[in-house]
């Protein structure tokens, strides 16, 4: 129970739990250490495991998430939706933000401080870098933060740290090749600061104009990591233990004519994976606009519609840690 003595904006309560996650929220791949990242995969583990046995089950029974998208979002939304479910809970589901109260001018901190009367957590997708820190500035409620911009996207990059664990067994060590939209894609930015903590070696391979944020670069020259900056994916093919493709984001383009010369830069072909390691991961974070074409999905390496299903059971994982039931 909270405590019932009025609150400051943003308190949360003590971590009475003891899987230190209770009340708090989850706003960035900074927050995790080895420990962190160790406690979340084992209890995704057994959120499988109790997925493919029993379907379901009513941990978070009375509980009910708040999934706020300011973008669009298939995967990320759905995801978040069925983990909840799979728990027990309920989901309101609000995908459409420019037809509700937002239109009318509400501001953000006035719509999260709105929602978190009616729900547990709040699962937040917004188009403007620091968002979700702007949100849990404001809430009571535990604030889970599901792409902000060009910033972050740090359940999804757990899901994929999650999964190339999965799939290679280890991930201290490996060769990683981030390839397509890396100035824009969070998803690359998260994923890279999880894996400085694994001794990775990275590759990124980008058109000149996206190239990967100096500020992320920097981080890895920080910790001794080594890295190369390519233009060419058959640089980096024969050597990448993964392999994570990215599509190029039209929606971060302001020039159209700029999109349209580097939209199909790089595309993942069967020729293209016959030159890879016989044991490897190709992965995405989805949706793929062509980076990756139909006829490798049979290819046992390609990992990303696995990893689609491991998210679901990081995000039962995290949904369970910050409601104090994992």
């Amino acid at each position: 129970m909270r405590n019932p003595v009025p609150e400051v904006v943003g308190s949360r309560p003590a971590d009475h739990v003891g899987n230190g996650w209770y009340g708090q929220d989850i706003l960035s791949v900074r927050q995790f250490n080895r420990p962190k990242l160790e406690y979340i995969f084992h209890v995704a583990d057994d959120m499988r495991s109790l997925v493919l046995r029993f379907g379901s089950a009513d941990l978070l029974q009375g509980k009910v998430l708040a999934n706020l998208f300011y973008e669009p979002s298939t995967r990320t939304s759905s995801s978040f939706a069925a983990a909840m479910q799979r728990l027990g809970g309920r989901v309101i589901a609000i995908n459409e933000v420019v037809y509700s109260s937002v239109s009318k001018g509400e501001s953000l901190p006035d719509t999260i401080r709105t929602l978190e009367c009616y729900a547990d957590v709040i699962v937040l997708r917004h188009p403007q870098m620091g968002a979700a820190q702007i949100a849990a500035d404001y809430a009571r409620k535990p604030i889970i933060n599901a792409g902000d911009g060009v910033g972050e996207h740090p359940t999804q990059a757990l899901l994929d740290l999650y999964t190339i664990q999965q799939e290679l067994g280890r991930v201290d060590g490996l060769r990683v090749a981030m390839v397509g939209d890396l100035k824009y894609g969070r998803t690359v930015h998260s994923l890279t600061r999880l894996l400085l903590q694994y001794n990775a070696s990275f590759d990124f391979v980008s058109p000149e104009i996206l190239r990967m944020p100096v500020e992320i670069v920097e981080e890895v020259k920080a910790h001794g990591a080594p890295y190369r900056e390519t233009t060419n994916v058959l640089d980096v093919i024969g050597e990448a233990d993964v392999l994570y493709v990215t599509r190029v984001q039209k929606e971060r383009f302001t020039d159209l004519s700029q999109y349209e010369a580097v939209k199909d830069c790089y595309i993942i072909t069967p020729e293209v994976m016959r030159l890879a390691k016989a044991h490897m991961t190709l992965m995405h974070p989805l949706p793929r606009v062509g980076e990756i074409t139909y006829e490798v999905d049979g290819d046992p390496r390609a990992a990303y519609f696995r990893q689609v299903e491991n998210g679901m059971y990081i995000r039962m994982a995290l949904l369970a840690a910050v409601l104090g039931k994992a």
